[in-house]
């Protein structure tokens, strides 16, 4: 059976789930089925699917690849249940040698091989006939076209015997044959084949050295390296193993210093099977059990933490935002800062910095040079419930390209991986996070170890595999549990709803703690917060208050310089007072209220404005104390008047040398309003936050609906499709031009064909027999039968109509 006659065949449900699972097969869609199955056999397309395929389910299409035609059934059969009964016995030899899980581990393989083969391989060839992989009937099932050329050594075979010595010289060839295969007729490469494709003489005849350097080829990888490889050698001549393996064809030469293992040497040494410990199911996962309720407290306990990072790194960022190196990214003494200011490793500093960036709430803005600011996003997202919040951070995380893990390391060139820079992109990292997340949600209540994890991973896509892929695994796993999608290494209820396209903030909302809107004001100048703060009174603290230790409760120190910043910030000494009142569950202590008011008092006394600068205050005692004072000098003052003081510095070099003296100055505009400092002004524009590309089961099934019905449409239509007719002969078909338009339209009306007269761009008239579909814009568009095509023709060129 021809594979496109076969995808004709298909079912609608069938295309559906095809194109469902393999998207790229409709991007974009084919003009018909012919069409899908010349793209469904595509090397691209093929080395696509192939890297989804379980272990197990690749080993079926590698056993189909193994031979050259289609394969019955119950020979695939007997193949897969070798191969699963020597797993088997390979674990239980292991197992009771060293006498741990022998029973367990063995029971589970002898099932496997003896009565789990069918079962396995039925599901197996369900899933490779959905993909398109696998084909044809029961009795002849055979590989799509393109996929033998994709697998390269499947199952760790090398290349067939006649591929092998493909450039061998013939009289070499001729002469090996002879030796191996006397009497025998053809050419020397076909000989040999011949004499290969039964190889238990050839391999019987050869030393035990010999025969122990082709068991350590049988399994893979078939290939090898020896000096001078191409030599030339019989069997009467040669002297050390591997002579002998190449004198008689066993080894074939592929370079001057390697050799390989051809494909019928590789199956006999095996006697009889494929692949060598192969699993029908994937391998069962070991770590600790969890408490689910704990594990999903834990992870919302992390996910409220990390919000609150995120939050408070932009809040930090609207008042001191970093600059953007010149080849992209934060620096390094940047990153330090905020690992410092967060209280977090510096690889969960960098993850903050990258979801917020990745979720569009800050972006590269504020000037020539380039700040990293908040951007107007950052707003929206704010004033969200904290679980939504949570939401987009996760959802951002999971789908995002970027590696944080990678900050800090060094690429080929020995160049650091700053954070927020371009060469963090890796396209493989939201599929790893997936996958790892899949395996954590196989298992609920159970944190998995990290090896056990990348053994599942291993065996569910075997064709991934790398130390970046076992680096982007470790990233996930330590990164899950910082954003609090897992905890205690435990995939948590919102994580598992954030993995299957569930509410997962509905799922959060009611384990997050309840923020709280008091403090505990206390005589030593200090603030305990007993549990999360809600969002203006948090901001509010941290403005007014220095964070002095972060755990359980949050303990704020006011001070001069913490007081002053609110009021640079446009409050006054009376509203300090009353928040503390208002959001105190403690009297505000009397030492507090004395350092408000002594700092307000004293604040704005003296007003800083542009000479270049100037001092201006209504206490000209206060003037004479400030020209007097030595540390002054460098600031170049003159006295214009009693009440100002000018000066040559800056307005704020003059603001911060006064702050640094021991005053309290303000800044002032050019009309002597007094300038705000408002810590949370600074914005930029930012860009759309990461958003998953596809539904969680693939193509969304609408689209693959119209798909489907497009294809079918298009593919009957191609079908139909009718050879070109020869035109009427006599004079071509003139007349008015009214006459022309009114007998198209009439035509597009009765759905009949027409004979007409047309000029070509050259003047020459021609005749057409069309079926017209519609008129717009001096345009006809019409099937030409004399063309077997559809083509546009302008009407001013149509010389007349004449009826069949």
């Amino acid at each position: 059976m021809e594979f496109t006659e076969w995808i004709r065949g298909r079912t609608d449900e069938q295309l559906r789930a095809l194109v469902s699972a393999r998207p790229e097969l409709i991007t974009p869609v084919p003009a018909h089925l012919e069409g899908l199955a010349s793209r469904a056999g595509s090397p691209s397309a093929i080395a696509r699917v192939l890297d989804r395929l379980d272990r197990f389910t690749l080993a079926v299409v590698e056993t189909l690849a193994v031979r050259d035609g289609p394969m019955p059934r119950e020979r695939l059969r007997e193949l897969v249940a070798a191969a699963l009964a020597g797993d088997a016995a390979e674990s239980g030899a292991r197992d009771a040698k060293s006498g741990a899980r022998g029973t367990g581990s063995g029971a589970r393989g002898t099932g496997s091989g003896a009565r789990g083969a069918e079962p396995a391989l039925s599901a197996a060839l369900d899933r490779l006939f959905e993909l398109a992989l696998v084909y044809g009937p029961d009795d002849a099932l055979d590989l799509g076209p393109g996929v033998r050329k994709v697998l390269e050594d499947p199952a760790g075979l090398g290349p067939k015997a006649v591929d092998a010595f493909r450039h061998h010289a013939p009289e070499q060839l001729d002469e090996m044959a002879d030796e191996v295969a006397p009497g025998t007729e053809g050419s020397g490469k076909e000989r040999l084949a011949a004499a290969l494709a039964e190889p238990a003489a050839l391999v019987g005849s050869v030393s035990p050295e010999a025969r122990g350097a082709l068991d350590q080829l049988a399994w893979g990888p078939p290939t090898g390296r020896v000096p001078n490889a191409r030599r030339e050698v019989s069997v009467a001549s040669a002297r050390s193993p591997i002579e002998e393996l190449l004198a008689r064809g066993l080894l074939a030469a592929t370079g001057e210093e390697s050799v390989t293992l051809p494909r019928e040497v590789g199956l006999y040494l095996r006697g009889g099977r494929v692949h060598r410990g192969l699993l029908a199911l994937p391998p069962p996962l070991e770590g600790t059990a969890r408490d689910r309720k704990l594990a999903d407290r834990t992870a919302a306990g992390q996910a409220f933490a990390f919000v609150r990072s995120v939050e408070e790194l932009c809040e930090r960022w609207s008042v001191e935002p970093p600059g953007v190196l010149r080849t992209g990214g934060l620096g390094v003494r940047d990153l330090k800062r905020a690992t410092s200011e967060l209280d977090l490793p510096e690889w969960a500093a960098a993850l903050v910095i990258e979801v917020a960036h990745a979720a569009g709430l800050i972006a590269a803005g504020g000037g020539v040079d380039g700040e990293w600011l908040p951007t107007s996003g950052y707003d929206l997202w704010r004033v969200r419930a904290t679980a939504d919040r949570w939401v987009t951070l996760a959802l951002t995380w999971l789908h995002m390209d970027r590696v944080p893990g990678l900050v800090g390391d060094r690429d080929d060139r020995d160049r650091p991986f700053n954070a927020l820079h371009t060469d963090l992109r890796r396209s493989s990292a939201p599929g790893v996070r997936a996958a790892t997340l899949g395996v954590l949600a196989a298992a609920p209540g159970l944190a998995p170890s990290r090896d056990s994890v990348l053994e599942r991973l291993a065996w569910e896509q075997p064709r991934r595999r790398g130390p970046l892929r076992e680096q982007l695994t470790e990233f996930a796993l330590r990164e899950a549990e910082q954003v609090g999608v897992t905890g205690l290494g435990a995939l948590s209820a919102h994580g598992r709803a954030l993995l299957e396209g569930g509410e997962p903030a509905e799922v959060l909302a009611p384990l997050l703690p309840e923020p709280v809107d008091h403090v505990l004001l206390q005589a030593d100048l200090t603030a305990v917060a007993p549990g999360p703060l809600t969002s203006e009174l948090n901001r509010w603290m941290t403005l007014t208050a220095d964070v002095e230790s972060k755990g359980g409760a949050t303990v704020y120190r006011f001070s001069e310089s913490s007081i002053r910043r609110a009021l640079d910030a446009g409050h006054g000494g009376e509203e300090l007072v009353s928040m503390l009142t208002r959001h105190s569950a403690t009297p505000v202590p009397q030492a507090l209220s004395y350092l408000v008011t002594d700092v307000a008092r004293r604040h704005g006394r003296i007003r800083v404005g542009t000479a270049s600068a100037y001092i201006r205050c209504d206490d000209p005692a206060l003037l004479d104390q400030i020209t007097a004072d030595r540390r002054s000098t460098a600031l170049r003052l003159r006295r214009l008047a009693p009440t100002v003081i000018a000066s040559r510095s800056s307005r704020a070099a003059l603001v911060d040398s006064l702050r640094a003296m021991g005053y309290a100055p303000v800044a002032e505009s050019l009309d002597g309003d007094v300038i705000i400092s408002q810590l949370d002004s600074r914005r930029t524009e930012g860009l759309a936050p990461v958003r998953a590309v596809a539904s969680p089961n693939g193509l969304d099934p609408g689209v693959a609906t119209a798909a489907v019905r497009a294809l079918r449409a298009g593919d009957a239509a191609h079908l139909a499709r009718r050879e070109p007719v020869d035109a009427p002969g006599g004079q071509v078909p003139r007349g008015p031009a009214t006459a022309t338009i009114s007998a198209l339209q009439e035509a597009i009306k009765q759905g009949v064909r027409v004979w007409i007269g047309y000029l070509d761009s050259q003047g020459n008239a021609t005749s057409r027999i069309l079926e017209p579909a519609r008129m717009e814009g001096g345009y006809l568009t019409a099937y030409d039968e004399t063309r077997a095509a559809v083509h546009r023709f302008a009407l001013h060129r149509i010389t007349g109509v004449a009826g069949l």
